[in-house]
Formats: C-alpha cells, structure tokens, sequence
C-alpha cells in the first residue's frame, strides 16, 4: 500500500504511459476506448467539453485542490512536460473558476495537451481562441485563493474513475477517459479490433441490413416475450 500522504506533497517524475501508444488511443475517440475497456474507464456526463470537434489524449498529471483553491495547480504546472494533460479534482465539490486563460498559455508553453477537471474554468473565449482544449464540470467567473495544500501527482478520483499520474487521459466532444498506464498497449490492439467491427456494420447498414439480424437480436426479442402486431387487422392490440 503506497505511504504516499494525500495532501501537503509534490510527487515528481511518475512513470507515464508511452506517449506514441496514447497517441494512438487519442485517435480512436472516447466512446471507443469506453468500449475496448469493457465500458470502465469514462469519467462520467458532468465533463463537457468547452470547445467543439477536438480531440486530445496525454499523460495524466493529477492535481487535488481544496475548494475554492488554485495553489496546487500552480504547483502542478512545473512537474507538466509534452504530451501532458492535467487533471484537477478538488477535497469536496467545487465548481468555482478554478482555471483559466492565465494557466493556459503556461500550460501550452511546456506542451501540455489540455485540461480535465470537475471544477469551473472562466476565460472560455479566450481559451477557444487560444485552442486550448478544456472539459469541465461548469463555467465560472467566481475567483479563488491560493492558501491550501493539495497534492500534485496523487492518485484522484473523477466520476467514480481513479486517475493515476502516468495514467492515459482521452477527451473529445464525448468526454473523457482513463485508461491504466499499464493497460495502454492492450487496448491499442482492443481499439483497433472494435474499430474494424464498427466499420464493417458500417458498411453492412449503408447497404441495408437491418441491426436486428446482424446482432442476432430477433431471437433476443423473442426470449424477452415481444410479438410483432399487425396494425393493420381490426380488433388488434396496438
């Protein structure tokens, strides 16, 4: 069990998953890295994106505020390098500003890939036009302090979801994802395989077939006890 206290510390250097696997991973989208992982991994509704048709993927480094509090991603933006993406969670909910132009354009400086967070971000127009890509539980002018300690790369909870540093961080207009460091290359070859299934539906229903019969979903419907009714006959049940 880690002896590694949750607040009041900065964890420095975590190993990371490999940057071209999750390079990868970025590419395939949410939902179907979701999938790939045995539908684990989503990091829940409340994480919307604030920007339209992007799609990013990095190396988690993990943030834990106080609420209301901004010191630990102070904090966090040294221990960021390329290829990152920084995740922030607070003590107990918060939906404040949290986040912001300011720490954007550090973050873009050091190559951070963008932001994951359950708090507020403000500044939304300028993150846009900067493109620098966020997802949020809300957005929120309301300011904060800089006076409690947090913890920088710790293991943090969003969605029900435990996000490790080095952890694989996935976001695009669907959400966002975690996949273990240690899981990555796996579901490389688990992507690419639901991948190819999407495609070859894909092209099974431009041509007609109906999802009941290449799922094997009448048999289905018949087990669950659904009869099909002509509507048309008088007397029918509809």
């Amino acid at each position: 069990m880690s002896t590694t206290p949750r607040t009041g510390v900065v964890v420095t250097g975590p190993p990371r998953a490999d940057a071209a696997e999750v390079a990868v991973l970025a590419g395939y989208g949410v939902a179907t890295v979701h999938e790939a992982l045995g539908r684990t991994g989503y990091l829940g509704p409340d994480l919307r994106a604030r920007q339209d048709g992007v799609r990013t993927g990095g190396t988690a480094v993990t943030v834990l505020c106080r609420p209301g509090d901004n010191l630990m991603i102070h904090a966090a933006v040294e221990q960021c390098r390329t290829g990152d993406v920084l995740v922030v969670t607070t003590t107990s909910p918060c939906v404040d500003g949290l986040f912001g132009e300011l720490f954007a354009t550090a973050l873009a400086h050091r190559g951070v890939r963008g932001l994951v967070t359950t708090t507020g971000v403000r500044d939304v127009a300028e993150l846009r036009a900067m493109g620098f890509p966020v997802w949020s539980a809300a957005v929120s002018a309301q300011g904060s302090v800089k006076a409690s300690p947090g913890a920088v790369n710790v293991p943090v909870v969003l969605g029900g979801e435990v996000v490790r540093p080095g952890d694989a961080v996935l976001a695009d207009d669907d959400g966002a994802v975690v996949v273990a460091r240690e899981w990555v290359g796996e579901t490389v070859t688990a992507g690419r395989a639901r991948l190819d299934k999407e495609e070859a539906a894909r092209r099974a229903f431009a041509g007609g077939e109906l999802s009941l019969d290449r799922y094997g979903l009448r048999d289905e419907l018949a087990r669950l006890g659904v009869r099909y009714v002509d509507g048309s006959t008088p007397g029918e049940p509809a």
